[in-house]
């Protein structure tokens, strides 16, 4: 017997799970940035959502499996984002310093991926080794650096022995620390890391970077 196709009222329930689902993850992101996963309270996720902490456990099956939902959401958007450089088209200095950029755009308009970044290694990556998902969402970011720096090399314009991993942790950690760190940086130096005058130049400076590590620019020898 083959399979009939969802009538209008079961793709509709469908799109309205999915909408549900969805709006509980964004309340929770929030929730579990602010908060941390031991402050977060999945009483008070269900109050902002005018449900019942009853549907929630029903979509995720507890506080921890919808903590670990919001980590693979937050790092897959990450993914995302790079998976948009068109690695093909675009010359190794290019590729690079555009993919240090991507990456500085969007930890800038994603503060709370910092921050839950930020907590989860407080919990020494506890939730993260959990997930299936989560296990393989590093590999296509290594890949599409991996890629451009055989390209650099294979071309002559990249001398530098950094692997793929060295790269993704130098541009992570400048655009990670200007978030993480912006009140401490501002408390102990005056200057708010994150404040608009500084965005073009903190932008610029993280592609040029990578890009003077890789040429061998800044290397006396």
């Amino acid at each position: 017997m083959t399979s009939q196709p969802a009538t209008p009222a079961t793709g509709d329930r469908r799109r309205d799970a999915d909408r549900t689902r969805a709006e509980i993850l964004e309340v929770a992101m929030r929730e579990f940035a602010r908060h941390g996963y031991a402050g977060a309270r999945v009483d008070e996720i269900a109050a902002l959502m005018r449900t019942t902490k009853r549907m929630i456990y029903y979509y995720f099956g507890g506080k921890e499996q919808l903590y670990v939902t919001v980590l693979e959401k937050a790092y897959a958007e990450v993914r995302a984002v790079e998976r948009t450089l068109d690695v093909e088209h675009l010359a190794p200095i290019e590729a690079i310093r555009t993919l240090a950029e991507l990456t500085f755009d969007h930890h800038d308009a994603h503060p709370e991926f910092i921050r839950l970044v930020s907590i989860e290694n407080i919990h020494r990556a506890e939730h993260i080794r959990k997930s299936e998902a989560l296990a393989k969402l590093g590999a296509p970011v290594l890949d599409i650096i991996s890629r451009i720096l055989d390209a650099g090399r294979a071309g002559g314009d990249f001398v530098a022995e950094a692997d793929a991993i060295d790269v993704h942790m130098m541009i992570s950690s400048f655009c990670f620390f200007r978030v993480s760190n912006q009140h401490t940086f501002g408390a102990l130096f005056g200057r708010d890391l994150t404040a608009p005058e500084h965005r073009a130049r903190h932008r610029k400076m993280i592609g040029e970077m990578v890009v003077a590590y890789l040429t061998g620019a800044g290397d006396p020898a």
